[in-house]
């Protein structure tokens, strides 16, 4: 199995286009957001300036990327051209192929969770301790494997052609619905009330609850859990069902 992790983490990073969109590109959407911005304006009911809240809603919007979109369409793919099945005939087991793909895609999402916080340091002067930062980088670096975990059910829900809009109809919707884009403070009391239950919603709090030097919301804590407790058991049994296909 490492032979393949370390196969899947060369392809990974000598794709331009996938290293632009989940390391760069949310440090781009973060200077967008609150590079004009006054450094001591704060969001309602969070006590975090603008920067300080959208660091972490940036860093976990590319954690995101890196894990959901990185291994659906991958694995959509190779299921479709028969590596997949290709790989079966090696020693190699099942839960192998799966753990290496999230392995090679969480690699992937520590440089864009490191990037916006050097970003938002540098440029915005977000200054915390140095406990909150590692406990920041770790968290969202952990709560990265629920979304690896829905990335896998995706790639091996659709097929080759499908994967796509599929992956970024939840993509967006995740990262819109659960804040990552905009406070969710600015959404009608009726959307606010759905955000609290999206697992990206809950992914971010824990980073902010990180930032104000207080615990998780077990609300919070609750949601991730069963979303990863959904999302891993519907990659099992879809990769189950995949492998009595074939």
């Amino acid at each position: 199995m490492n032979s393949l992790v370390k196969l899947e983490l060369v392809r990974a990073l000598r794709n331009r286009k996938f290293l632009f969109f989940s390391v760069i590109y949310p440090s781009v959407v973060f200077l967008l957001i609150a590079g004009n911005t006054d450094s001591a304006t704060r969001i309602d009911g969070t006590g975090l300036t603008l920067p300080t809240y959208m660091m972490v809603s940036m860093a976990s919007f590319g954690a995101l990327t890196a894990v959901l979109m990185g291994n659906s369409e991958r694995i959509a793919k190779e299921r479709e051209s028969g590596w997949v099945r290709q790989l079966r005939l090696t020693p190699l087991p099942g839960r192998g192929y799966v753990l290496a793909k999230t392995a090679s895609a969480a690699v992937v999402s520590l440089p864009s969770i490191v990037v916006v916080f050097a970003v938002a340091a540098a440029v915005k002067d977000v200054r915390l301790d140095a406990w909150q930062w590692l406990a920041l980088t770790g968290a969202i670096w952990a709560g990265s494997l629920v979304f690896a975990a829905l990335g896998v059910a995706l790639g091996y829900l659709v097929g080759g052609d499908a994967v796509r809009p599929i992956t970024m109809i939840t993509y967006f919707g995740l990262s819109i619905l659960g804040g990552l884009w905009m406070p969710t403070t600015s959404f009608p009391a009726w959307l606010q009330d759905i955000a609290g239950w999206v697992p990206t919603h809950a992914y971010a709090a824990l980073g902010r609850a990180i930032e104000q030097s207080h615990a998780p919301h077990a609300r919070d804590i609750a949601v991730l859990v069963a979303s990863f407790v959904l999302f891993t058991g519907g990659a099992a049994w879809l990769y189950r069902k995949d492998t009595l296909k074939a």
